[in-house]
């Protein structure tokens, strides 16, 4: 494990030490050298543009929270160095009901008629980690380019995007860059204020993709408004986690699904929080973002 973590912070930049500008600028080199713009689509062969997706460059980060942090759980422990060492490209939003629907025409697949479905622009909702997996297959077949779902340290590096605080924003978030159940926000509990002037409308469902301010490096909607799927499988703690991004070789029942949505506490959309779900667990604040390989 030591030579690992070695050869990573040898070959690695280490994002964290990096100002907005620097961050940029590795983004910016990373996508010339694919030959891609930092945001790019790719054509379907159904005529249609795939969704919307951000390079990421590689390097290393720091995943996890510190216990001082608000909102720290057990599970979001030890906090270790995870090199990223390949470029990839990220979703831009979460998949859409409308970008799922092309899927949905060209392949036949059925939503139960007995289940609330999203529509537009409004995060896809209500649809199994095999579902989520069979678009990314879809959109590989369609594109010629591997999608699949990140792992729990792909995404974390992603929405960092550089920031070691609980959100990529800062040490704090608002309802103005995150969409959470606004009876229970983040500076006011973190504070201890027992009565306070809820400054968000409450919102009983998610807002459409673009809402909220997007990270460093473009990403929107990384905290708050609906889970996210990972392929990771769950496990208790970041004890023996592999360093280079990949998950941990073991089989689990539950997965690791990350951001937080407009149901929970605004503590469950922090970069660091994880929460688990049953592979074949559907529900109206759960939700995928894809992972293009370059």
């Amino acid at each position: 494990m030591t030579e690992t973590l070695n050869v990573i912070k040898r070959d690695l930049v280490y994002i964290h030490d990096l100002e907005k500008p620097d961050l940029l600028a590795l983004q910016s080199r990373a996508a010339q050298q694919h030959g891609l713009n930092v945001e790019f689509t790719d054509a379907l062969s159904v005529h249609e543009a795939g969704p919307t997706m951000v390079v990421i460059p590689a390097g290393m980060y720091e995943m996890g929270a510190p216990a001082d942090e608000y909102g720290f759980m057990p599970e979001e422990a030890p906090q270790h160095y995870v090199g990223i060492a390949q470029d990839f490209a990220m979703g831009k939003y979460v998949v859409t009901a409308e970008e799922f629907e092309v899927f949905r025409r060209q392949t036949g697949w059925r939503l139960r008629s007995d289940l609330i479905w999203a529509k537009e622009r409004y995060p896809v909702i209500n649809i199994r980690i095999a579902d989520a997996i069979s678009y990314t297959r879809w959109l590989s077949e369609q594109t010629g380019h591997t999608y699949r779902l990140p792992t729990e340290a792909e995404w974390e590096y992603a929405a960092r995007a550089g920031s070691i605080e609980a959100f990529t924003y800062g040490h704090t978030a608002s309802c103005r860059e995150v969409h959470f159940n606004a009876a229970f926000p983040y500076e006011e509990r973190r504070q201890e204020k027992r009565w306070f002037l809820p400054r968000c409308f409450p919102l009983r469902k998610a807002e459409e993709v673009g809402s909220k301010p997007a990270n460093t490096w473009g990403l929107h909607e990384v905290h708050g408004n609906v889970w996210e799927f990972t392929e990771t499988p769950w496990s208790n703690s970041h004890i023996n986690n592999r360093r280079d991004g990949r998950s941990k070789d073991h089989d689990s029942n539950w997965v690791v699904t990350k951001g937080g949505s407009w149901f929970d506490a605004a503590i469950w959309s922090r970069s660091a929080a994880r929460k688990p779900r049953l592979r074949d667990e559907l529900d109206v604040n759960l939700g995928f973002r894809l992972l293009r390989e370059l």
